[in-house]
């Protein structure tokens, strides 16, 4: 099993930047596609960024395409997400997963495996 710790996030105003982190332990994080997911209270959660094990691949939701990126850093055992021009909407609670499936691209929450806790982005108009 591998376990997944985010860190980065906190409040910035509308137009700033942050980045997310997500720390691997227990396994190597590229044996796993990785993903970012984001949720409001309320709201079911929603597909932020996902990257590929080998980090050749990735995705994004459409609300945040051209302003986030996401990165691995294999020798950190490390998922990044970097968030550009955040606006209020982007206010959530990110979450990082880890999948095991072949269809991880599927923006699906239920085909990733491994959670962490959340890191929470607010970010004032």
């Amino acid at each position: 099993q591998v376990q997944l710790v985010e860190s980065g996030g906190g409040l910035v105003q509308a137009g700033g930047s942050l980045r997310l982190s997500c720390a691997a332990s227990g396994r190597t994080l590229s044996s796993y596609a990785a993903g970012w997911f984001r949720q409001t209270p309320g709201k079911e959660r929603e597909f932020v960024a996902a990257i590929s094990s080998n980090g050749g691949l990735a995705y994004y939701g459409d609300s945040v395409k051209g302003r986030f990126t996401v990165s691995r850093d294999t020798a950190k055992n490390t998922v990044h997400l970097q968030m550009n021009s955040l606006k209020p909407e982007d206010t959530a609670s990110y979450y990082c997963a880890a999948s095991t499936l072949s269809n991880w691209y599927s923006g699906k929450a239920y085909d990733y495996d491994y959670w962490g806790q959340g890191t929470q982005v607010t970010v004032s108009s």
